[in-house]
């Protein structure tokens, strides 16, 4: 099944289509190893760290990356202005719908995410490809903006105000533990909306109306029609604003318009130390 401008299975995707594989990999073997362990047939590897994010600094450890940096990693991967582009990661789309995300706030409409990602592929029976990728460059131009966003002042407000999604794990949320980053706890005022709780045990989104009926028990009752306003009333953020956009690409699944995406997350937020810290449920 093919949702436009959101979700492809394996057995959908365009023949034509410019494969892109942005596996995350905090910890263990590293993403571009597990790339060249394995990968879709045709398939070009784009980098987290040095592609779709600037270096860390006081905007998380992942801010978003300036737009010559991405459009310079697009064009190396061979995306151009006319392509159809299908964006995978291992499965749940922790870090393909960070890209996906992207390529929509730089105006380019035509991407979907693989639902299920490797782990969907390698379950059809479909073969894996060792080859190394040398495409040809593409003429990728889109510039950002496209997409609603709001900085730690407007996490602040929405928190207070409309619902502000924390999608991190319940540990992490509760301050007991911190694995990444400096400083446990979360944002105050913030809503747990864990991402583990939008894919299935197969790594696939659950069904559109399973969605919304969790996002509606969260607090987010808007009209489908009306979305979430441009971003007015929602936002999410996760540890560095990755796997945030995970959780905006459930929104769109659910019906509701384009939320909008703290990118400095968790790891922005506490790098002053006047912004406040809450802990426990």
């Amino acid at each position: 099944m093919l949702r436009p401008g959101l979700l492809v299975d394996v057995d959908s995707v365009p023949g034509d289509a410019v494969l892109l594989d942005t596996r995350l990999a905090l910890t263990g073997v590293p993403a571009h190893a597990r790339y060249d362990g394995g990968h879709l047939p045709g398939a070009a590897y784009v980098d987290l760290d040095a592609d779709l994010a600037d270096p860390p600094g006081a905007g998380g450890r992942h801010p978003l990356p300036s737009a010559s940096r991405f459009r310079t990693a697009m064009r190396r991967a061979g995306v151009s202005r006319s392509s159809t582009v299908v964006v995978y990661d291992d499965g749940p789309a922790t870090a393909a719908a960070r890209l996906w995300w992207l390529l929509r706030d730089h105006g380019h409409d035509d991407v979907l995410v693989l639902d299920g990602g490797l782990a969907a592929w390698t379950a059809s029976g479909r073969a894996l490809s060792t080859e190394p990728l040398d495409p040809q460059p593409g003429d990728f131009a889109g510039t950002p903006g496209r997409l609603p966003v709001v900085d730690a002042v407007g996490a602040a407000a929405l928190a207070a105000s409309g619902v502000l999604l924390d999608v991190r794990a319940a540990e992490r949320f509760r301050g007991e533990t911190e694995p990444l980053d400096p400083v446990a706890g979360h944002i105050p005022g913030a809503t747990h909306a864990p991402l583990t709780e939008v894919t299935g045990p197969d790594q696939r989104f659950r069904p559109d109306a399973e969605l919304r009926a969790r996002f509606v028990a969260l607090g987010i009752d808007r009209d489908v029609d009306g979305g979430v306003d441009g971003g007015g009333a929602v936002a999410a953020y996760c540890g560095s604003g990755v796997t945030a956009c995970q959780t905006l690409l459930a929104l769109r699944l659910a019906g509701f318009g384009d939320a909008a995406l703290y990118p400095g997350s968790w790891s922005g937020w506490i790098t002053d130390p006047a912004r406040p810290v809450a802990t426990g449920p």
